[in-house]
């Protein structure tokens, strides 16, 4: 820490502790405030739009809702696959049928509408979980600011109003990072189990964390400061509670299909897309770039007549989808320079978050306005001209984020590096092996959401600077 940092919470810390908490209570019912209003605007937006593919992909939706309707009429289970033929039912984890089971059950209504109600309200509190993060790795002041970028941020917000799996994923992951840091500050193996376990069970929902305790666990090794033993046991633990949590669906899996699957199917598929989608890959290699595509090429190279029951995964889907990353890694071998390069172009797709969706890659979230998000009666006087301003903010955030971030995460390596670099581990993970396969800016909610952290230290410096040069102005003013 530097020593203008010192002297910063030298003076924080006069402040009596009654009239600190009451400061910090005051903030935070802010930020709760801001997250509340911001996404109750985006989801009036979104849910005229539930019709629309390009904001809900219903079609996605479909294949969750199915087995969490099946099950409340007593059809189905929603964890068990009786039928061994059906690896169609292994096409994701079961955890969000049961979410959305549990909302319909609770609201006694069976809507997308309905679910996005529970998911937005759920994901304003959920700016809580960043909050957490943030105090943890730089303190309060940090904290509080990430938080007001976290419930303004369009990105956050809408997605977090979007009925599917990805904004829960997020908090849960949230929740890990914030217990990995706790485990890390106070090298506790108990965290670390509790962290790995977090991990574990988002994975019920998204497959997407699978592999992210391993990335902690060599975290642990390099960036903890504790003995070898320590941190040995501290590495261990993460990968226990990891796989402790994600255990249940692999040895059903292995018991209903007698072979490795992990939590759900689409490795292979994803990683064939994923060529498909480049400019080369369907023209040059052969690879099909969306789901249709693929069984479509499948069915004829199969020789399967037209109207045969024959879908993505349905029949003998896991030896389809290992055939799938068979022939994508043949390409990826024989071109490995060209997929660098293609990997590289994800990744700067995905953090783009101003000027217009970027295509296959997704949206970075609409801005409210009183236009978009209030209802016509109420599209004029006070509450409008707030509504606009907020949209406003949010379109300049936009456009500041990246390079506040980017300028924030020097910040932090001076401040803290070893804290800075367990944040960036996670980070890393969802940037870059994320990216090695088709990839959406939603399934990275929670890199997008610790990012947040280095755009707010970014921010207090500014901050800092320019009260410390009014400061000096004044003086010479009076002097």
């Amino acid at each position: 820490m530097t020593k203008s940092e010192t002297q910063h919470d030298d003076r924080s810390t006069r402040a009596t502790p009654r009239a600190a908490l009451y400061q910090r209570l005051l903030v935070l019912t802010f930020i709760l405030t801001l997250a509340f209003a911001v996404r109750a605007l985006t989801a009036n937006f979104l849910r005229v739009h539930l019709n629309d593919p390009g904001w809900f992909p219903s079609g996605i939706y479909g294949l969750f809702d199915a087995p969490a309707q099946e099950w409340l009429d007593g059809r189905s289970s929603i964890f068990w696959i009786d039928d061994p033929s059906r690896t169609d039912k292994a096409i994701y984890a079961p955890g969000y049928p049961l979410w959305l089971a549990l909302v319909y059950k609770l609201s006694g209504s069976r809507s997308p509408a309905t679910v996005q109600n529970f998911q937005w309200v759920l994901d304003s509190f959920a700016v809580l979980l960043i909050v957490g993060v943030g105090v943890t790795a730089f303190g309060w002041r940090v904290g509080l600011w990430v938080g007001g970028i976290a419930a303004l941020w369009p990105l956050l917000a809408t997605y977090g109003a979007v009925p599917l799996a990805d904004a829960p994923t997020s908090w849960i992951v949230l929740a890990a990072t914030w217990m990995f840091l706790l485990a890390a500050k106070r090298r506790s193996i108990a965290w670390a189990i509790g962290a790995g376990a977090l991990i574990g069970l988002s994975c019920w929902l998204r497959a997407n964390a699978m592999l992210l305790i391993f990335f902690w666990a060599v975290a642990v090794l390099l960036f903890v400061r504790a003995n070898l033993r320590r941190r040995l046991i501290m590495t261990g633990g993460v990968i226990l509670g990891g796989l402790l949590l994600i255990s249940p669906i692999i040895f059903r899996n292995a018991i209903a299909f007698h072979a490795f699957v992990p939590t759900g199917l689409g490795a292979g598929t994803n990683l064939l897309e994923g060529i498909g989608e480049t400019e080369r890959g369907a023209k040059e290699f052969g690879a099909p770039p969306n789901d249709s595509d693929v069984v479509e090429q499948e069915r004829l190279a199969a020789k399967i007549p037209t109207g045969t029951d024959f879908s993505l995964y349905y029949p003998d889907g896991i030896q389809r989808d290992r055939a799938r990353t068979r022939q994508a890694l043949a390409i990826i071998k024989q071109h490995p320079f060209w997929y660098a390069g293609a990997v590289m172009g994800r990744m700067a797709a995905i953090m783009k978050y101003a000027g217009q969706p970027n295509g296959i890659y997704g949206s970075a979230g609409v801005n409210v306005t009183s236009k978009k998000s209030l209802p016509p009666s109420a599209q004029g006087g006070v509450i409008a001209l707030f509504v606009n301003a907020v949209g406003m903010l949010q379109s300049v955030l936009r456009y500041v984020l990246l390079p506040l971030m980017v300028v924030g995460i020097v910040f932090a390596l001076r401040r803290d590096w070893r804290l800075t670099a367990l944040i960036m581990t996670t980070v890393f993970y969802y940037l870059v092996i994320g990216s090695l396969i088709h990839t959406h800016i939603r399934y990275g909610l929670p890199m997008h959401a610790l990012l947040t952290i280095f755009a707010a230290l970014t921010l207090i410096k500014l901050k800092d600077s320019v009260s410390g040069y009014l400061r000096k102005r004044r003086r010479q003013a009076t002097a």
